[in-house]
């Protein structure tokens, strides 16, 4: 009977907490990142720099600090644009996925990974993600249902009653 209620409180927190497997970055690894943008727009190399923004921006969009996440979010928005390379632009996209997921913004997410996914159909990370994605955005439809349900009923209930009194 208890190993039937501790799996019952799993899925339960399992279906509320969504546990996806996407690491979390410190703010320590932040700020190392940080100093390394600083230290390459110091040394003047374009490659190093550019390097160094993207370790960043994945630093910043795995941080468990929403105004981290939208400001790796604002950094790769920015430098998309730029990016001539497939595979800089599968990573940014992949990022950009990763930072609305992070943020609770499941459409956005999927949108940006469907785009990751038109230039590396098979990437196992991105189809990953975009299943936890998918997850989300029916839990929350599910949850969302069953909020308007309740509503409803307390309103037919409230209704019920005043006609009563």
């Amino acid at each position: 009977m208890d190993a039937k209620i501790n799996q019952f409180f799993e899925s339960v927190t399992s279906f509320f907490g969504g546990g996806d497997n996407i690491p979390w970055s410190t703010p320590d690894v932040v700020l190392g990142c940080e100093r390394e943008v600083a230290d390459a727009e110091k040394d003047g190399s374009e490659d190093r720099v550019n390097d160094s923004i993207m370790r960043l921006s994945w630093a910043l969009v795995h941080s468990r600090q929403p105004e981290d996440v939208q400001r790796g979010i604002a950094m790769l928005e920015a430098s998309l644009t730029n990016t001539n390379s497939p595979l800089q632009k599968r990573e940014k996209l992949y990022l950009l996925a990763v930072g609305h997921y992070r943020s609770g913004d499941y459409p956005r997410s999927r949108h940006f990974l469907d785009q990751c996914l038109e230039i590396a159909p098979d990437w196992r990370q991105a189809l990953a993600l975009k299943k936890n994605v998918e997850e989300r955005i029916t839990k929350d439809g599910v949850i969302g249902i069953g909020i308007a349900a309740t509503a409803v009923s307390l309103i037919g209930i409230a209704a019920a009653l005043a006609r009563r009194g």
